[in-house]
């Protein structure tokens, strides 16, 4: 069924544009304002978005049933794949033990709070970004740091703002693939004119990002590891953009910018680091990385804690007394006699020396 799209239906560029924003904003509204689940919103998104394109746009009803049809389809075989192996591979490593031996290693490059958001938020969420995509770099990431003691507030803002250097090629270069195809542009060329402006936006993003986590005087004490992180992140991008495509751009920056900067820590170190008191030490985060013991060998446990514990002042306990000496006379014998009464207190009083 043929059908040409009319771009202003309503005589102007601005009140069409207007128009085809309220989805959008509906979809915003809903989840900001009135808390509404986000499968919930979604679908009431979809049906206003539905309308629009049925009344106002005069779009044919079988083709915008088709059209939406067709998105849930894309979003769920190669967009929920992508998150399922994500969320699968976190789960993962959080079960073995491993995500708390990622804390542990990144800890471990540097104490520095700065530095772990540099890691965390830029480069590893870059990564993430690049393999699984959408909320994934900003959950997962975002996890770590909390797990290094970031505030959870401060740990989504940081991961927020990192995620906008790899955001325009996504998972796998799923924005530009969808793109060419639409536009009928070419895959490679349209990657490649991406590829030579983000550069300079992802050299950026590194002093943006610890700016706005410790000011501009605080990110002047780690200007290099800024460099360094965005200089590598957007060379890479350029090369991998323009000379291979757009589906390892950000894998590829991502793990070399994470390995110049672990470099970097080897030669280098900030003149003053700044940490917080959440933060947990090397040890500490080893300790938590250790999978819990089970009482196989409690009785080794308790001699353990029996050694530690200090002797005891209390008086020896009195030894058992024979059956030649009785501390209380023997019973008497039944006769008809009745029993002597108890000695009195004061009896006892005076019978002291």
């Amino acid at each position: 069924m043929p059908w040409s799209q009319t771009y202003a239906p309503l005589g102007g560029i601005g009140p069409s544009a207007l128009v085809a924003a309220i989805p959008v904003v509906v979809l915003l509204g809903l989840l900001a304002f009135w808390h509404v689940r986000a499968n919930f919103a979604a679908l009431i998104a979809l049906g206003v978005a539905g309308a629009i394109a049925v009344f106002v746009y005069h779009m044919p009803a079988p083709l915008a049933f088709a059209a939406a049809g067709y998105g849930a389809a894309f979003g769920l075989l190669p967009i929920g794949w992508l998150i399922l192996n994500a969320i699968f591979i976190y789960q993962l490593s959080v079960e073995t033990g491993q995500f708390a031996v990622l804390q542990k290693q990144i800890a471990g490059i540097s104490a520095d709070r700065r530095i772990q958001a540099l890691l965390l938020a830029f480069c590893f969420g870059a990564f993430i970004e690049g393999a699984a995509g959408f909320g994934a770099p900003v959950a997962i990431s975002g996890a770590l740091m909390i797990g290094l003691g970031f505030k959870p507030l401060e740990a989504a803002k940081l991961a927020l703002i990192g995620n906008t250097a790899p955001v325009a090629f996504g998972s796998l270069g799923i924005p530009i693939t969808t793109l060419a195809p639409l536009t009928g542009l070419d895959v490679h060329a349209l990657s490649a004119m991406v590829g030579r402006q983000l550069p300079f936006f992802s050299l950026i993003v590194p002093f943006w990002l610890v700016a706005a986590q410790v000011g501009w005087r605080g990110m002047l004490g780690v200007w290099p590891a800024c460099l360094v992180a965005g200089g590598t992140f957007g060379v890479m991008q350029f090369l991998i953009s323009n000379f291979h495509g757009p589906w390892l751009v950000d894998i590829v920056s991502a793990a070399v910018a994470m390995i110049a900067l672990v470099v970097l820590m080897r030669f280098w170190k900030p003149a003053a680091e700044t940490r917080s008191p959440s933060v947990p030490s090397t040890a500490s985060v080893s300790a938590a990385s250790t999978p819990p013991s089970h009482p196989r060998f409690p009785s080794l446990a308790f001699t353990s804690v029996c050694r530690k514990c200090p002797p005891s002042r209390r008086s020896p306990r009195p030894k058992k007394p024979s059956s030649s000496s009785t501390s209380s006379p023997p019973p008497a014998p039944p006769s008809s006699l009745p029993a002597s009464p108890p000695p009195s207190a004061s009896a006892w009083v005076s019978a002291a020396p």
